[in-house]
């Protein structure tokens, strides 16, 4: 049979088994790689490849996998149900009915397969495409290939067939090159074909490696070669783990050629939805998750935990920040051990230290808050200074309530400020007041006990207290 190098791809995903092994009820496509659902990087890298209709056969987990695939993809990818787990055969075909009137290359892929890259898919296209076969897959060689299907050759070299592990014989499994199961398949000799597979094999299953066989004896097989690293799929949370660590290595080396400084490799953990420009520097143990933007010059330093976060230019996160859903303006400082908790947004130069928690609070310009605080749902203007061991007392046990402090406002050190509550422009708390009213602009506030000093009281105090403490040994 001859193809035709200019006909289209559609692409079926298969991704409708439980995934028993990685003993969880989610289905094992779902389990997130650097914070993206498995499933969705086969998919990605297929319609990178240039798919132009991508069908995902689903089962297992049915309603959960297919709001996945609306969330992440919209309505690029056609969800198809597979009714029972009959094989692979069986999956392709479920898949190929939502796009039965498809005519050019079906690209048939695994969706537990998250290390497939574009050029891998692009690559057996293009085999596709200048062959005269009805049908091209990628081949791979191992030193160790249990588990898979083993590639058939005649004495000329070419595919004859595939031979499923359990149908192996003891000879044919001594076979180092293996089926990773990506193909690319004329869509009118699968349409012929796939209806004829039988279950009479070992696992009493239809295989889709059937149609390699076929392929053989009505034009020939196209074998790509290909690096066995992007083909590994996923059967366990070991193995889940190990993808993770490759795609995790193939983003750092993205980053870094970019122009990133990634201190180490091996110790940084960035989520693939995360943006980071380049001239950005990020330290070892550094964590960034989901939809994280970190612009040029940011200083992400060791340890920091960051979730859907932006860190502005020139911004400093010093070690061990934890900041969730929150902003950090340019040239702004953060840390050591401070937690920004969602919501917050600090302006820029503005600065949160050590052992200081904001929640729902905004810092303007030039704002500090440098030691042992608690801000939470607060309007802070320009050039606050907040003294060490303020609390904003924010909730009443039913209902959050605002602290505002305006520009230029000093609150002295172990303020509390109960909510709702403004501080004036300018004014200045003076430390230990727990502030319950206004204070107008350009005010001093106190609010704490009269001190005594009683002379001599000192010596005689300790006596009793000694005299205490003995009488209990």
């Amino acid at each position: 049979m001859t193809t035709n190098s200019d006909k289209p791809v559609a692409a079926i995903v298969l991704a409708a088994g439980h995934g028993t092994r990685m003993k969880s009820e989610l289905p094992k496509v779902l389990h997130p790689l650097l914070g993206r659902p498995m499933l969705t990087f086969p998919i990605q890298a297929a319609l990178d490849a240039g798919a132009e209709r991508v069908v995902a056969v689903v089962g297992y987990g049915r309603d959960t996998v297919e709001a996945t695939l609306k969330q992440h993809f919209g309505e690029r990818v056609t969800p198809a149900l597979q009714q029972s787990q009959r094989g692979t055969g069986d999956a392709a075909r479920s898949g190929h009915v939502a796009i039965k009137d498809f005519q050019g290359w079906l690209l048939i892929l695994n969706g537990d397969a998250p290390l497939m890259t574009r050029e891998a898919l692009s690559a057996l296209i293009a085999a596709a495409r200048d062959s005269h076969t009805p049908l091209a897959m990628l081949t791979a060689v191992t030193d160790d290939p249990t588990g898979y299907g083993r590639i058939l050759r005649d004495d000329s070299g070419n595919v004859i067939a595939i031979r499923e592990e359990r149908d192996c014989s003891a000879e044919q499994k001594r076979i180092r090159e293996w089926n990773p199961g990506v193909y690319a398949i004329d869509s009118e000799f699968f349409a012929r074909e796939i209806d004829k597979l039988s279950t009479n094999n070992a696992q009493g299953e239809l295989y889709l490696t059937d149609l390699v066989a076929a392929a053989a004896a009505q034009g020939g097989v196209t074998a790509l070669a290909w690096d066995a690293l992007d083909t590994l799929g996923v059967n366990d949370r070991f193995e889940l783990a190990q993808r993770d660590r490759t795609l995790r290595l193939r983003l750092a080396r993205k980053l870094a050629l970019s122009g990133v400084t990634i201190r180490d490799p091996e110790a940084t953990y960035v989520d693939a939805d995360v943006s980071i420009a380049p001239g950005a520097v990020i330290e070892p143990n550094v964590t960034l998750r989901g939809k994280c933007v970190i612009e040029t010059g940011a200083v992400i330093d060791v340890g920091c935990v960051l979730t859907n976060v932006t860190v502005r230019e020139n911004a400093v996160l010093k070690p061990y920040t934890v900041a969730t859903d929150s902003e950090v303006g340019s040239d702004a400082q953060v840390g050591p051990f401070s937690h920004l908790r969602p919501g917050s947004s600090l302006g820029p130069e503005a600065h949160v230290g050590n052992f200081v928690e904001t929640k729902k609070t905004r810092l303007g310009r030039g704002s500090k808050a440098n030691h042992l605080a608690y801000l939470g749902d607060g309007e802070i203007g320009e050039r606050v200074n907040v003294g060490a061991g303020t609390i904003f007392c924010n909730y009443d046990g039913f209902n959050k309530h605002i602290t505002t402090l305006e520009d230029d406002v000093f609150i002295g050190s172990d303020s509390q400020l109960v909510a709702p509550v403004t501080v004036g422009k300018g004014a200045y708390v003076g430390t230990g007041t727990t502030v319950t009213k206004d204070v107008p602009p350009d005010a001093l506030a106190i609010g704490r006990a009269k001190q005594e000093n009683k002379l001599g009281l000192a010596a005689r105090l300790k006596a009793k207290l000694k005299s205490q403490k003995d009488a209990k040994k």
